[in-house]
């Protein structure tokens, strides 16, 4: 009631004025009004609101961090993956290694069976030649033998004369031999 009032008197007293005029009552009233308005946004308003910008500044504080944390993680697994894309590289390059090193030494060792085999069936056939050679000179002196007791049957049939048989007889077993 006695704000009422003290409002009242000093409305009353400025008698009316201009708008330019200073009231001293008024300009009292609104010192104090915005004293108790400061007063009171300080208790309901300024508080939740601090508390609000402290809460999302330390939030963004984290977030920063967490940026900076995810940042150093990202380069560090990065700086992995090279020095693991470098160490595969090196183990493909030993793998193609050890496998042109494996086919030359396997290329090698068929190369070698083969000479092998060339050279066994090379000497295998000449041994068959060989054998044939001496089973067709068997053969041959088999039939010599045949033909010379032949020619010393019919020799013996149209002379009896021994020398000249035998001379006949070693002329052409001469001649075989030489053959």
């Amino acid at each position: 009631m006695h704000f009422n009032f003290l409002v009242a008197v000093l409305v009353s007293e400025s008698g009316g004025g201009g708008l330019m005029d200073v009231n001293p009552g008024l300009m009292i009233w609104t010192v104090v009004t915005f004293i108790v308005l400061l007063l009171l946004l300080k208790k309901v308003a300024w508080k939740p609101i601090i508390t609000a910008l402290d809460k999302r500044e330390n939030d963004i504080k984290q977030a920063l961090e967490q940026a900076e944390k995810a940042k150093d993680e990202a380069k560090k697994i990065l700086d992995e993956n090279q020095a693991n894309l470098a160490k595969a590289g090196e183990e493909s390059k030993k793998i193609i290694e050890q496998s042109r090193t494996y086919a030359e030494s396997l290329k090698e060792q068929m190369i070698k069976e083969s000479k092998a085999q060339a050279k066994k069936i090379v000497d295998d056939a000449a041994l068959e030649i060989q054998r044939k050679k001496d089973a067709a000179f068997e053969e041959l002196k088999v039939q010599v033998a045949e033909i010379a007791v032949s020619a010393a049957e019919k020799i013996i049939k149209e002379s009896l004369d021994p020398q000249k048989t035998k001379r006949v007889v070693d002329k052409y077993l001469s001649e075989v031999k030489k053959n």
